[in-house]
């Protein structure tokens, strides 16, 4: 059996980015990074622009102080496509509304639910909450009403609002016509 050549990819692998997004999540100025590495801060300026490639004993030693893998670097991003219309359909509960996530089910710091609701649909008879840290409703088209246990706001499309994402609330579409909305769960503080 005769093995499939493999031609190398002639396109460079741009690495700059994340070591720089690294170094800025830990707060590290070139200059530290380059102390703490005995690179120079030209070098690794370029190194970052993806102007050069450094060794891989240069990129090891970065790594290492950067507490990165040398793997993390080639790693490919974890992406997840929803194409309009296709999310997975959730009910939170409500009469007249249609829910769709918008988020992977398996995302565990963010999730975005579509909501279609119909003329003069409304949520839970009762104020409930949401087990997350952060709630937002961006309002995306007609009119939408959102109950908090501290008073009611009366939204239109473009509006957007952030609460406690264990506040008690409920809502309505007071109007003739549909609205949608998008709700925006983080959930930090998850594994």
């Amino acid at each position: 059996m005769k093995a499939l050549p493999v031609e190398p990819s002639s396109m460079p692998l741009a690495i700059g980015s994340r070591l720089r997004s690294a170094r800025q999540t830990r707060r590290m100025t070139i200059e530290q990074l380059a102390a703490s590495t005995g690179l120079t801060k030209g070098f690794l300026s370029r190194v970052e622009r993806d102007l050069t490639s450094p060794s891989v004993a240069s990129l090891v030693t970065i790594c290492e102080v950067l507490s990165l893998s040398v793997g993390e670097l080639f790693e490919r991003p974890q992406t997840h496509l929803v194409r309009a219309g296709e999310g997975l359909g959730v009910s939170l509960g409500g009469q007249g509304i249609r829910e769709q996530l918008l988020t992977a089910r398996s995302e565990r710091r963010v999730q975005v639910i579509r909501a279609e609701i119909e003329p003069h649909g409304v949520g839970e008879e009762e104020m409930y909450s949401v087990d997350c840290d952060v709630e937002v409703l961006h309002v995306e088209s007609g009119e939408f009403v959102l109950k908090l246990s501290g008073g009611e706001f009366a939204l239109s499309a473009g509006d957007t609002i952030t609460f406690p994402g264990r506040e008690p609330h409920t809502w309505v579409n007071p109007a003739a016509e549909p609205a949608v909305v998008h709700w925006t769960l983080v959930l930090s503080g998850r594994g």
